[in-house]
């Protein structure tokens, strides 16, 4: 193969036509569903709808890497999918599928040999069968229930033969599916953070005040007949920058912080008399240890405190935030 010399100039204009190519393949598409097409589309989304097991989707090739994103993306969004090799499906795999899930077979010409000797199969068990082709004549087409027409007038490739403009259309057909699969079914954030877990949406919903808060000896408290001296030890020991006032049931009854300290420095001489029940600020902010943690985040921002005591239904103290424990969680 002969490498021309680098023509940056040819570059970019070989770029601009590939996604100027690749736009028109969507516009193409999308004026598709809002006429001759709507009637197959929203009968695939049905069929999904209706799916009570899983849905299968397979291709070969370029195909084949479409159909597992699509898979992922159906799988993230609230529709149990996975992705099964048509080639390996006709030698064992097929097992997978039993006639409870819809299978999606993906093949720009509708001909692909290793899906057409699985189809009929998949039909005489009695799974739903989509095809996403680019033919609505193919073999595979006609064999389906439901045919989704991702026909493109050309490659973006200059040779026309590389999968590039028809993959694209293949690939926003799919994630038209699973938007509107995931409207149909009122999938929220919540639901999709359970399968983000690991991801910051995820701790954002999942982390709960319990799984962050500091509990047990670490949680600054003294009792409400405490002196001030004490109640600064307590804070100076604890590194919360501020404790808890207790009463004999452990409720908490007050707080005192670092602020309150500050703002008892102009006026107080002597503290070794202070009462701590005095100077404290009475009915504290507090959360309980069942809240998800972003809602202690709105609280320490609504109200311009960096702190707040964690106490169960009787109003008992189970234990403290600060705002430096939300962030080692990554919840902020």
């Amino acid at each position: 193969m002969a490498v021309a010399p680098f023509d940056p100039a040819r570059a970019l204009t070989l770029a601009r036509e590939t996604l100027q190519i690749e736009a028109d393949a969507l516009l193409a598409l999308k004026e598709r569903l809002a006429n001759g097409e709507s009637e197959n589309f929203a009968g695939a989304v049905a069929l999904l709808l209706n799916c009570t097991g899983r849905v299968v989707i397979s291709g070969i090739g370029k195909s084949g890497h479409i159909a597992r994103k699509i898979a992922a993306t159906l799988a993230s969004t609230g529709t149990p999918a996975m992705f099964v090799h048509p080639a390996e499906a006709q030698h064992g795999d097929l097992g997978m599928i039993t006639n409870q899930d819809v299978f999606i077979a993906i093949s720009n010409s509708g001909e692909a040999s290793e899906l057409m000797s699985i189809g009929p199969i998949i039909k005489r068990m009695g799974a739903g069968l989509i095809a996403m082709t680019g033919n609505p004549h193919s073999s595979l087409a006609k064999l389906a229930n439901v045919h989704l027409n991702v026909k493109v007038q050309k490659e973006a490739c200059p040779l026309n033969l590389a999968p590039t403009a028809s993959t694209t259309a293949t690939l926003a057909l799919g994630d038209a599916l699973a938007v509107s699969l995931l409207d149909a079914k009122g999938f929220r954030e919540e639901d999709f953070a359970r399968s983000h877990p690991g991801g910051a949406l995820g701790r954002k919903l999942l982390t709960l005040v319990r799984d962050v808060m500091r509990s047990g000896d670490a949680v600054p408290k003294v009792p409400v007949d405490t002196l001030l001296p004490e109640a600064l030890f307590e804070i100076t020991k604890k590194g919360l920058a501020m404790t808890a006032v207790v009463d004999a049931e452990d409720r908490a009854v007050g707080v005192f912080t670092d602020g309150d300290l500050r703002r008892l420095l102009s006026s107080v001489q002597d503290f070794t008399k202070v009462a701590v029940a005095d100077v404290m600020s009475k009915n504290p902010r507090t959360v309980s240890p069942g809240q998800l943690a972003v809602e202690a985040v709105g609280l320490m921002e609504q109200y311009r405190i960096n702190q707040l005591l964690v106490a169960d239904g009787d109003g008992r103290l189970v234990g403290a935030l600060h705002i430096h424990d939300l962030t080692r969680a990554k919840v902020i």
